[in-house]
């Protein structure tokens, strides 16, 4: 029961709509120029980062910003 709040917010983060106005609405404007939204891509939230630790996130998404990917 402690956790039903974290249920909801997962499947409301799981959708790039929502993800790509949440973006729109609190990302300063100068950076929106280079997002392209139309990439937004749910990657799977364990990995292993680039100083090889070992990560675990609920949800993780990937956008190409000015023609690179960012995490």
């Amino acid at each position: 029961m402690a956790n039903d709040h974290d249920s909801g917010y997962k499947s409301l983060f799981s959708t790039p709509e929502l993800v790509r106005d949440l973006i729109i609405g609190f990302v300063p404007d100068e950076w929106l120029h280079g997002l392209d939204d139309s990439t937004l891509e749910k990657v799977p939230g364990t990995f292993v980062s680039e100083d090889f630790r070992h990560r675990v996130d609920d949800i993780v998404w990937r956008v190409k910003v000015g023609g690179e990917r960012c995490l």
